[in-house]
């Protein structure tokens, strides 16, 4: 909204002045007229009357309140004037405000109106992404009860591989697209556990031949061990007689050591 044009405060001013002017001279004529008449009563009468006395004053006085009054008008006019001037510019600041209220409505609302439009693309974005997944989850769901289906036949039919040595011939001689997925995996099975069940017939003969050896060698150890204690304890024997013998021997030199001694010096022991 365009700004109210403002009153010119000079145009009431000059107005109140003119009004007090003619109040101000409607007062001073009657004051004249008293002071003519007092005159004439006066050169007449000489005698001031009470009467007149109060009547001057009143005039007096009314004139001091029409004075008075005059002034009041012309503060009012001045307040009506700065009163008129601060409501103009409080208009104008609430015009500027309300249009730029207006302003901000309209950023807001376009701004709004964009962030719902991303939010209603990023939201059928997200549905469509879902939709995708939960297709994509169903069809594995799917897939894997088939799997599970088959594993579970497949089970089943894998349950029993054993097959005779005639059999795994006969299914030997089919070509491999003619056999079944059990009947394969048998003639698998039997090629790859027929060499095991051979060497393990092989190894528990060897295991066998050498629990006999080792029973053999256990018997000549006891056997040996039996040896070696007899001819630790002779042995030991030994040692104590040797021993015994070596303190007698040392003993029969001594003795004869002795008896030389006496023999040698038997005379000079007799002097």
């Amino acid at each position: 909204m365009p700004p109210k044009k403002q009153k010119n405060p000079s145009v009431n001013i000059s107005s109140s002045l003119e009004e007090s002017e003619e109040l101000s001279l409607e007062t001073t004529v009657p004051t004249e007229d008293i002071s003519s008449s007092d005159e004439r009563d006066r050169t007449g009468t000489q005698k001031v009357t009470r009467q007149l006395i109060e009547r001057k004053e009143l005039l007096h006085n009314l004139q001091l309140l029409k004075i008075e009054m005059s002034q009041k008008n012309l503060i009012i006019d001045n307040m009506k004037v700065d009163h008129l001037t601060k409501t103009e510019e409080l208009e104008e600041r609430l015009n500027v405000a309300l249009h730029q209220k207006q302003v901000l409505a309209l950023r807001l609302d376009s701004q709004l109106q964009l962030t719902q439009d991303e939010s209603r693309k990023q939201q059928a974005l997200r549905k469509q992404e879902m939709d995708v997944i939960l297709l994509r989850q169903k069809q594995l769901e799917e897939t894997n009860r088939q799997l599970c289906d088959k594993a579970g036949d497949l089970r089943r039919s894998l349950r029993d591989l054993e097959l005779t040595e005639d059999k795994y011939k006969e299914l030997r001689d089919i070509p491999e697209e003619r056999l079944s997925i059990t009947e394969y995996v048998a003639v698998c099975f039997y090629e790859v556990v027929s060499p095991l069940k051979a060497q393990l017939s092989d190894l528990h003969v060897k295991r066998n031949s050498l629990t006999d050896d080792l029973e053999t060698h256990r018997t000549q150890i006891k056997s040996l061990m039996k040896s070696y204690e007899e001819e630790r304890r002779a042995r030991s024997e030994l040692e104590i007689r040797n021993q015994r013998l070596t303190l007698e021997l040392a003993d029969t030199k001594r003795l004869i050591q002795e008896g030389d001694f006496k023999r040698d010096n038997y005379s000079n022991i007799k002097r």
